[in-house]
């Protein structure tokens, strides 16, 4: 394992190299967040050629820009990091914004990442064109072919607001545009939603604010991030089939919090894990201190009132709609935005049955800390590209033929998938052999090119 060292300083355009050599025979990663870089070292450790674009000035992605100034991992730092690379022991259980970006930083400088990433460099149009390969052109107009396109873009920027009935006159902002505990100071706010974030923003509005109230269309499952001092996620094991992680995590729920009708709240209608799960200690701490009431979904907006379905009417001066966010693939035609609701149409996680040469990475809500997942991810998904290459059907055709269903929920049971990995990975040889199986059934494949 390499060891970590945090460099404090902040790393701009001026620090990377002018890539200016041909690009046909190279991978294109879009986004350098935690996912894009994960899959960028994973693909330098295999010998592909690559470059990488981030459309922000630094990389780090939701890390560096898109949270709030008090957020910290919700899953253990064990679970997050990745594998190969340690954090720092003098971190906490739960690293901050802060140190989530500072080690991002220092994992890009420890496998010289740098040197083949592009920042300020935002893709606004991709397509395929002759011979299997892509065109993409960029913010600034310019036009490069690549080999293939891997797409790490996130999937916490495309706000999803609710539709409201009426004119609000306060503020409504989405939870993407709250940083920090000044927006709340002093102000009466309701928080719309039952995730993470949501719970979070009413926590800090409960102690800075003149009144938190919280809008659930339903019950949620409050889970404590920890129990008897240890993160929950490090109390889950890999053997553990999904209905016995399930039980536990009900009766730690039980032992910590107790019951939802001790916080007026009735109990929620759907099973653990069925959801993306809401860690949070401290909205049912807040309850019972008379800091953060629940109220049920909002009816209508009038001036600065807001009427919810129970017909009851309170006034607010911010409402924070932490409603979630869209999968989108903004530079793609509509032919290649394979997603329905949101799940993303592939094979494998990343992969799809017409098209050679684009995967899609990272759009799965994954119950537990993403850079274990990559970690054991990118290697095989280099070896899934070096076969590519040695077949002229795309690879999701392969899976598809193989049997793989597409799937039916972005979200996933880390240690299942963990799981799989390691099948897939001790299988590899027999997934070679399918392979130009299948690619000798169509000897005239070609991607079709679209405008």
């Amino acid at each position: 394992m390499k060891s970590i060292q945090i460099n404090q300083n902040n790393y701009t355009q001026d620090s990377n190299p002018q890539i200016k050599d041909s690009t046909s025979d190279k991978q294109l990663v879009i986004g350098a967040g935690f996912v894009g870089l994960g899959m960028a070292q994973a693909l330098k450790q295999a010998g592909i050629l690559y470059h990488q674009v981030e459309a922000s000035d630094n990389i780090g992605g939701n890390w560096y820009h898109g949270v709030y100034q008090s957020a910290h991992i919700i899953s253990s730092k064990k679970v997050t990091q990745f594998t190969h690379f340690p954090m720092p022991e003098t971190y906490p259980d739960f690293p901050s914004a802060q140190q989530m970006w500072d080690y991002l930083k220092a994992f890009t400088d420890a496998f010289n990442l740098w040197e083949n990433i592009e920042l300020n460099k935002t893709v606004n149009y991709i397509k395929p064109v002759a011979n299997n390969l892509w065109e993409v052109t960029f913010n600034d107009e310019e036009k490069r072919i690549y080999k293939g396109i891997i797409i790490c873009n996130g999937h916490h920027w495309c706000k999803r607001f609710p539709e409201f009935q009426g004119k609000f006159s306060g503020k409504i902002i989405h939870s993407k545009d709250y940083k920090g505990a000044q927006q709340l100071q002093e102000k009466k706010v309701l928080v719309i939603g039952g995730g993470n974030s949501a719970c979070d923003i009413a926590a800090e509005a409960g102690r800075v604010g003149y009144k938190s109230v919280l809008s659930l269309r339903e019950s949620v499952w409050f889970i404590p991030k920890s129990f008897a001092g240890i993160p929950l996620t490090d109390l889950i094991s890999g053997w553990m089939p999904e209905w016995f992680q399930r039980l536990i995590t009900y009766g730690i729920i039980r032992l910590t919090f107790g019951k939802h009708e001790y916080y007026g709240m009735s109990t929620p209608k759907y099973r653990i894990f069925e959801k993306h799960p809401t860690l949070n200690n401290e909205v049912p701490y807040y309850i019972k201190h008379g800091r953060i009431r629940i109220k049920p979904v909002v009816k209508s907006l009038k001036d600065q009132y807001v009427e919810f379905i129970d017909g009851s009417q309170e006034e607010f001066d911010l409402i924070v709609c932490a409603t979630g966010y869209h999968v989108s693939y903004p530079f793609l035609p509509s032919e290649l935005h394979r997603v329905k609701g949101s799940i993303v149409q592939c094979y494998a996680g990343s992969f799809i049955e017409d098209y050679k040469g684009i995967y899609y990475i990272g759009w799965g809500q994954a119950r537990g800390g993403v850079g274990s997942l990559i970690s054991a991810y990118g290697p095989i998904f280099a070896r899934c590209l070096q076969l590519q290459d040695e077949i002229n059907v795309p690879l999701g055709l392969v899976f598809k033929e193989m049997g793989l269903s597409l799937p039916n929920t972005h979200l996933s049971d880390p240690h299942h998938t963990l799981r799989q990995l390691k099948l897939l990975k001790f299988l590899f040889n027999l997934l070679v052999k399918k392979a130009h199986s299948v690619d000798s059934k169509y000897p005239e494949f070609c991607n079709k090119i679209l405008k």
